[in-house]
């Protein structure tokens, strides 16, 4: 397995394209922030914190996950390499500090999450494009047509799928805009991502495992899924019943 310090200090390339995705994300979110009833300046306030957090969470998960190799080479704490991120850890961070935020301003919360769906799916693709350009997130090896040459071995372009499926569900979010119900947006984000990670991350090299053996982000991705599918089920019921 690839060493997880390797590229250290990846070229700032990598950050340039989440930075880039994170703007182009709050542009299209912006447009249609109104539709959610929702203020822009809110809007840009909770993609401030959140996507702060978002960021320092995921770090310090993927450090409290990965504490031994930090302990041995503490320059990793402050690495700009975006391979040394744990999205799980960032996404329930930046959830936490969100409903602060939510709470704090008598916000609703569904309205908002579906006013952040544009932001965070844009994003998604920026993480893919940043695993594809420090080359992490890498794929197990293959002899198919398709292989890429990575880390001295024929791949799977792990990270051209995961841009492949987040642009799609990106697509597919956008085009459905506006949903009667309020959470019904954002829930399908989720159920789309957490899907196409528990395809994909069967094609992907360093994975973690716990237990006997079993992928610890494939757990994540099935729990998320069955979450996701109850409260689309207790959203729809509940509107129906006024």
């Amino acid at each position: 397995m690839l060493d997880i310090f390797q590229n250290l200090f990846a070229p700032p390339r990598q950050m340039l394209l989440l930075i880039g995705a994170a703007w182009i994300g709050l542009s299209l979110a912006e447009r249609r922030v109104n539709t959610h009833g929702i203020k822009k300046e809110d809007l840009n306030n909770l993609i401030f914190y959140g996507f702060l957090t978002y960021i320092l969470g995921g770090r310090v998960s993927f450090i409290l996950q990965n504490i031994q190799s930090f302990i041995k080479s503490p320059a990793g704490i402050v690495s700009i390499n975006p391979g040394l991120f744990d999205p799980f850890g960032a996404f329930a961070t930046a959830l936490i500090v969100i409903l602060v935020y939510l709470q704090r301003k008598q916000l609703s919360f569904w309205p908002c999450l579906d006013a952040l769906t544009p932001f965070i799916a844009v994003l998604t693709i920026g993480l893919g494009l940043s695993h594809l350009a420090a080359g992490t997130a890498f794929g197990i090896q293959t002899d198919l047509p398709w292989a890429i040459d990575l880390w001295n071995a024929k791949r799977h372009p792990a990270q051209e799928y995961e841009i492949i499926a987040s642009t799609l569900t990106f697509g597919l979010i956008w085009v459905q805009g506006r949903r009667s119900i309020p959470g019904i947006l954002f829930l399908t984000y989720a159920v789309l991502t957490a899907g196409w990670q528990l395809f994909l991350l069967a094609f992907r090299a360093n994975n973690r495992y716990i237990l006997n053996g079993l992928n610890q982000s494939q757990i994540i991705a099935w729990i998320s899924l069955a979450v996701c599918f109850m409260v689309i089920e207790y959203r729809i019921r509940k509107t129906k019943n006024g």
